[in-house]
């Protein structure tokens, strides 16, 4: 089976070309579609290197619009039967997809997440990691599942699956979106520990604490509102 493994970026100069170099080195057949969310810094540059190389999809928002708005740019555009969502930067290892797709491969979920907190609790700054499992635990409520890391970037789906799905999300809210209208589903969500390397706000981490309230108001919407 094929793999699709979206890249949304926005300013990652410092880490892009090693985060590709280790998408590549895993041993998958697998299509790469980078979606430069209009960068300011040398991404473009960067990705021109990969533009007419086979197995690459390049795109670019002429502004930056949000990750949500990037994956969903990118949906357009993939050809796989499993997709996964790969952040820019060097958060999480790209070795894990070979365990990450298995259940998908093999017919067992449409939908798996990779887990942080079931390999250690590591976190960069305590009111994340607070706050990520409080948004687990308001996910689970309301959409009876049990989650412990719904905030991971690691989340593979059926391609058919994501496909069917009409998105509205721009910013970081993709995660909460995404969450709600696969539970609402009935589509239960398996978990599967991954490594995690969490970096701070001096190495360029983006999300903010507001990202998390927004999340909540996400769930609670799609909860109640078709």
């Amino acid at each position: 089976m094929k793999l699709s493994v979206i890249i949304p970026t926005y300013n990652e100069e410092q880490t892009l070309s090693l985060i590709i170099k280790k998408v590549i080195e895993v041993p998958l057949d697998k299509e790469i579609i980078i979606v430069d969310d209009g960068s300011t810094d040398s991404t473009p540059e960067i990705l021109e290197r990969y533009k007419n190389r086979k197995g690459f999809k390049i795109l670019r928002h002429g502004s930056n619009q949000g990750k949500g708005m990037a994956i969903r740019s990118a949906l357009g555009h993939i050809t796989g039967d499993i997709i996964i969502i790969q952040d820019a930067d060097l958060e999480y290892d790209p070795q894990d997809y070979i365990k990450l797709i298995e259940p998908v491969k093999n017919g067992e979920g449409f939908v798996v997440y990779g887990s942080r907190t079931s390999v250690g609790d590591h976190h960069s700054y305590l009111m994340f990691y607070l706050g990520g499992r409080l948004i687990s635990f308001v996910t689970n409520i309301l959409y009876n599942q049990r989650l412990t890391d719904e905030l991971t970037c690691y989340k593979v789906f059926d391609s058919k699956l994501i496909k069917s799905i009409s998105l509205n999300c721009k910013g970081f809210g993709f995660d909460a979106e995404i969450t709600a209208k696969i539970a609402r589903r009935g589509v239960k969500i398996k978990e599967i520990p991954i490594r995690y390397y969490p970096r701070k706000f001096s190495e360029g981490k983006k999300i903010r604490w507001i990202d998390g309230v927004i999340a909540i108001w996400i769930l609670l919407k799609y909860r109640f509102v078709s």
